[in-house]
């Protein structure tokens, strides 16, 4: 039996014009119906369609329509329904961040990819690092910090100068962004069962953003960021173009 599909786009006017084709010759049911879903666009279209869905029991299979399309699939019109049953399946678990802001409030998200701590003015941030309870760092003077998934790992992660970690890796990267005190720390690698907590130092004269894949906390006193294992994100690629295939090969280019 054909799996039954529910195809998601970005706004963009390439991905609406590729949902319609879709639609008109593979058929479209609702998202609550679907057997699987597709999901047309970028990257940052893909993780907003990982987080709406995730209580949704079908997988999701990317095409890219954008720019990089690290987590999509090549973009085709033909043998859609094939591509479908054979792909593979990748399980990903996501990050759940607490964030407490200097006027008391909490806010809590998910991240696919990482949670960061940005400065918001003109002075570096002092951050302190503690992990499982345990102070490891009294203070990181920096333009920000990131906790990644191994999922998140080729993203803002490596453009910060972190480690590429292998897909069923069972860490977390903790890597810190122009870092002036340690000059020369270039970050950790902790179990993924770590918790990790940030405390904002001098939060009014050095505030701190915190971002959860571009979901954004304004003047932040302190962080904590565990993995969510309760929280599952099933991700279908093509056969030999998976997770674990594109972060190595992303290695050697």
């Amino acid at each position: 039996m054909p799996n039954k599909i529910a195809f998601l786009a970005s706004d963009a006017e390439i991905a609406q014009n590729s949902q319609q084709a879709l639609a008109e010759r593979y058929g479209s049911v609702p998202l609550d119906d679907s057997d699987v879903i597709v999901a047309l666009g970028g990257d940052g279209f893909m993780l907003q369609t990982l987080h709406a869905t995730q209580h949704h029991p079908a997988p999701v299979y990317g095409m890219n329509r954008g720019t990089v399309g690290f987590l999509m699939n090549r973009f085709s019109l033909q043998a859609l329904d094939k591509r479908l049953e054979e792909a593979e399946e990748e399980v990903i678990h996501p990050l759940a961040m607490t964030a407490t802001c200097v006027d008391g409030s909490v806010h809590k998200a998910l991240a696919i990819n990482e949670v960061s701590l940005l400065r918001a003015g003109p002075q570096a941030a002092k951050l302190e690092i503690v992990v499982d309870g345990r102070k490891r760092m009294d203070e990181l003077i920096c333009d920000g910090a990131l906790l990644a998934t191994p999922a998140g790992s080729t993203a803002y992660n490596y453009s910060a100068h972190g480690p590429i970690l292998p897909i069923g890796a069972d860490v977390l990267a903790l890597t810190a962004m122009a870092a002036f005190r340690p000059r020369r720390w270039r970050g950790a690698l902790l179990p993924s069962a770590a918790r990790v907590t940030f405390n904002v130092l001098d939060p009014i004269k050095r505030p701190v953003m915190a971002d959860a894949d571009s979901r954004s906390v304004q003047n932040v006193v302190s962080v904590e960021i565990h993995s969510e294992p309760s929280i599952s994100h099933r991700i279908l690629f093509d056969p030999g173009h998976g997770l674990e295939e594109r972060l190595i090969r992303e290695q050697f280019v």
